[in-house]
């Protein structure tokens, strides 16, 4: 019961936050406003759009053959088309059930390719890993070229000593884990230890593989196409079109912790993305049509492909 509660809340929550945003920021719009929304939204050029999902699509194809490398490492094979098509079906699961299209992800291949389960999840661990410190490295980067706008925009707007009270806490609670973990014989601990073990293969992968360098190119090319990807669609609205790099690197970098914290980013993405870019210079209207533009769209490429995926797994994979 306290499972079923825990997964419904995790659905409900980001979905309730969405739901309140938009109505919160558009019933703050005048008539004016809202039918300046829908004028932007007539007015775009969708052609933009079609271009950023094709190089958002070369970065999701890249990843699966990434994905390759650290499991052939372990020894292991899995197809290339198994790989895409387990990480279109992940990124469609996440829409529902945040952290969920890991998990599908490693089942997939457990089932089509034979890999075990905590291999499998080990290595989308440590892709994670790699993604995340290349997304600490861009943010550092936006805080280098943008600090005046970081520091208004987010810093100025953090209250100092909740935040010290929140680090001090959390590092006693990591600390108090890592002492359980390494020190205690309590049976769930040493059933923890267990699991864990198998992970650690394939979270290591990434640093004792051979062809670590091609996986590096591969984790680059797919930052610089989800990069890439974005600022296309800076040209479908006019008001947007101009804008310059640092603005298009902190949108960015909005956008994703936006996805990435709410796993969707229903209502989130748009309205933060209009808040972001009406900080510089942008009007809100606009930015709100952008925000919704992007966010619909990268949906739009999820949802496709994640359901034509769940229908060709079985399909391509079936025993002759």
């Amino acid at each position: 019961m306290k499972k079923q509660v825990t997964k419904w809340l995790s659905i409900l929550l980001p979905l309730l936050l969405g739901v309140f945003l938009i109505y919160y920021t558009y019933d703050k719009f005048t008539p004016a406003q809202l039918k300046e929304i829908k004028t932007h939204f007539r007015r775009a050029d969708y052609f933009y759009v079609i271009i950023s999902l094709i190089i958002a699509n070369l970065g999701n194809l890249s990843r699966a053959y990434r994905w390759k490398f650290s499991l052939e490492h372990m020894g292991y094979k899995s197809s290339f088309a198994n790989n895409f098509m387990a990480i279109s079906v992940g990124y469609l699961m996440n829409m529902t059930i945040p952290r969920s299209g890991e998990f599908s992800r490693a089942l997939i291949v457990k089932k089509y390719d034979n890999i075990p389960f905590d291999k499998g999840f080990g290595s989308i661990v440590a892709e994670r890993i790699v993604d995340s410190i290349v997304l600490l490295f861009l943010m550092l980067l936006t805080v280098l070229l943008q600090f005046e706008a970081v520091k208004k925009f987010v810093l100025d707007k953090i209250p100092l000593r909740e935040t010290i009270y929140l680090l001090v806490i959390g590092g006693t609670l990591a600390i108090i884990a890592l002492l359980l973990y390494f020190y205690s014989r309590m049976k769930f601990i040493l059933s923890l230890k267990a699991k864990i073990s198998g992970l650690k293969e394939g979270m290591l992968s990434v640093v004792r593989m051979e062809k670590k360098w091609p996986y590096l190119f591969h984790t680059l090319f797919i930052w610089v196409s989800y990069l890439a990807m974005f600022y296309i669609t800076i040209f479908t609205l006019q008001e947007t079109s101009d804008i310059g790099f640092g603005a298009v690197l902190s949108s960015f970098l909005v956008g994703s912790v936006t996805i990435a914290i709410t796993s969707s980013g229903f209502g989130t993405y748009p309205v933060l993305m209009a808040k972001i870019l009406f900080f510089y210079g942008i009007a809100e209207t606009a930015g709100s049509a952008f925000g919704w533009i992007v966010w619909f769209s990268q949906v739009l490429l999820a949802i496709i492909t994640g359901i034509i995926s769940i229908f060709l797994l079985p399909i391509l994979n079936r025993k002759k």
